[in-house]
């Protein structure tokens, strides 16, 4: 391998071929996939010896290549992780920042995917589309079509928490098709930027108690870990809905089944769950009104090709030296100027 030469491994397979397609044998690249299936000291060998790593999504990376310390400091020639999506709860971004090495994600390449998934629930969850379906299914007594009498979602209002690349396209798909009224919260925007999405700035608790639909579209951070517990459940309508498209551990899923049981709120739409899958005998799968899918909002033909085009484009990016586009942890730059510089003999661009 000469100098000039970057290794990136990955485990497994992109989430669209298109990836290899771009980087195999191009650029001075050498792409090394590895298994969870072979001998963990060839593995470890070959990431010792990687300048990036193309991570799984959270709930497939398998120990003891999680992306933290111990991994880190046994990678002395790692420039770089790259997320599938916009998530990147499962990176020690602290110690990548410590280190010197660059966190970069796809954010924004899930958003029209996992914003249609939010509609999709609303509409399923109004229309009562799934629980009809099963009925169907089951028997012709105690029940007839006016048993599963739905609302229109034109002009109900939708809360939204977080209103970034998701949440602003579940902003205007709401507000462009069906005329809702869109109420936002988010800590880290501008007056402007709510005004420009078409939603209305309001607070926390603001959310929770003028929604019909409550939607979930944050990371999960320290900060939002059981950030919507039995508090917020209680201030919701009776009338209305929770949606998360989110992760898991944003939400109590215990306090959420305990209202549902309660009859609380009207039902819920849940892609995530703090354990993935759930188990069968989860308190939440238990209700008619609740329904679920398996953490697949982002997972289309359109979306992950998308995800993996993108990864790979940031990939050529960073391997020449340049700053790549979704930079997790800009504050990294002065360290990985150096890292950079030790470990390939390059320089970084200005």
């Amino acid at each position: 391998m000469t100098a000039e030469t970057k290794k990136l491994v990955y485990f497994e397979k992109w989430m669209d071929p298109v990836a290899e397609e771009m980087l195999a044998g191009k650029n001075g690249i050498d792409l090394h996939r590895l298994s969870f299936g072979d001998a963990e000291e060839g593995n470890w060998a070959a990431l010792a010896e990687a300048h990036g790593f193309q991570l799984l999504a959270s709930n497939e990376i398998q120990p003891p290549f999680i992306p933290e310390r111990p991994l880190i400091e046994r990678c002395p020639n790692l420039l770089a992780f790259s997320v599938n999506g916009a998530g990147y709860d499962m990176v020690d971004v602290d110690t990548c920042t410590e280190a010197g090495i660059l966190v970069v994600n796809q954010a924004g390449a899930n958003s029209e995917s996992v914003a249609q998934h939010v509609l999709g629930m609303m509409l399923a969850l109004s229309k009562q589309i799934v629980q009809s379906d099963r009925r169907m299914r089951l028997d012709r007594d105690d029940w007839d079509r006016w048993t599963y009498k739905g609302k229109e979602l034109t002009g109900r209002t939708l809360g939204i928490i977080g209103l970034g690349n998701v949440g602003r396209r579940v902003s205007a798909l709401a507000g462009q098709m069906f005329a809702m009224r869109v109420i936002a919260y988010d800590p880290y925007i501008t007056p402007e930027d709510f005004s420009e999405q078409g939603a209305q700035q309001v607070s926390f608790d603001d959310v929770f108690t003028e929604a019909d639909f409550v939607s979930l579209n944050c990371p999960l951070t320290e900060e939002t870990k059981s950030m919507v517990g039995r508090r917020e459940f209680e201030l919701m309508k009776p009338t209305a809905y929770f949606i998360t498209t989110a992760r898991g551990g944003i939400h109590d899923e215990g306090a959420l089944a305990a209202v549902m049981s309660e009859g609380g709120i009207a039902g819920a739409g849940l892609d995530v769950f703090a354990e993935e899958p759930p188990p069968l005998d989860h308190p939440l799968l238990e209700f008619d009104n609740v329904i679920v899918s398996p953490h697949i909002a982002g997972v289309t033909d359109d979306c992950t090709y998308k995800m993996a085009s993108w990864a790979a484009e940031q990939w050529l990016t960073i391997f020449r030296g340049a700053c790549p586009p979704r930079l997790v942890n800009p504050d990294v730059w002065p360290a990985y100027r150096e890292r950079f510089g030790r470990v390939t003999g390059e320089t970084v661009e200005d």
